[in-house]
């Protein structure tokens, strides 16, 4: 991950940046999915890894990536649709939020809070729904949900830092 912070800065961390160029339609075809693949494997690995890799602003840059290559991909199917594919970007941040949270208003209210449009309220909806219905039909848990049922096996020990008290004496002598 150093090497990948070291030649391309801006593939790491929270993903602002990406989500950014992703709204701005500055992301070209070839590049999106190689983008995608790599910042879903860094918050898979940060995650395994147990370090500090985010999940909320990771997520928003993912979806935000896969709204622009449907948008792209629409355009390419169908040339005749008259939709800026930067609009896809809108409607897959506020999807993937949904389909990984499973809260829908909070998705889409946040997305219109931060773009400032409401133009993109309809397709937010269905998409969301879309993104609702999928996951909880196929009986997978919301993102928050799985991490609080993770095994406490799995949980790091306390760390002692004082010898334990030694059997057969008293604490005053």
């Amino acid at each position: 991950m150093g090497l990948l912070a070291w030649f391309t800065p801006a593939v790491v961390g929270g993903g602002e940046a990406l989500a950014q160029s992703a709204l701005i339609g500055a992301v070209t075809l070839g590049m999106l999915p190689l983008v995608f693949l790599i910042r879903f494997g860094l918050g898979a690995t940060s995650y395994a890894a147990r370090t500090p890799g985010g999940l909320f602003a990771p997520m928003l840059a993912l979806g935000a990536q896969l709204g622009l290559l449907f948008g792209y991909l629409c355009q390419l199917t169908l040339p005749s649709l008259d939709m800026p594919r930067e609009a896809f970007a809108v409607v897959g941040m506020a999807a993937f939020f949904t389909g990984v949270v499973r809260a829908p208003v909070t998705g889409i209210v946040l997305i219109i809070e931060m773009t400032g449009s409401f133009t993109m309220l309809l397709p937010m909806l269905g998409a969301c729904f879309a993104a609702m219905l999928v996951p909880t039909m196929l009986g997978n848990s919301p993102i928050y949900e799985s991490l609080t049922e993770r095994p406490a096996r799995d949980e790091p020990r306390p760390v002692r830092l004082s010898p334990p008290p030694l059997e057969g004496r008293n604490a005053c002598t």
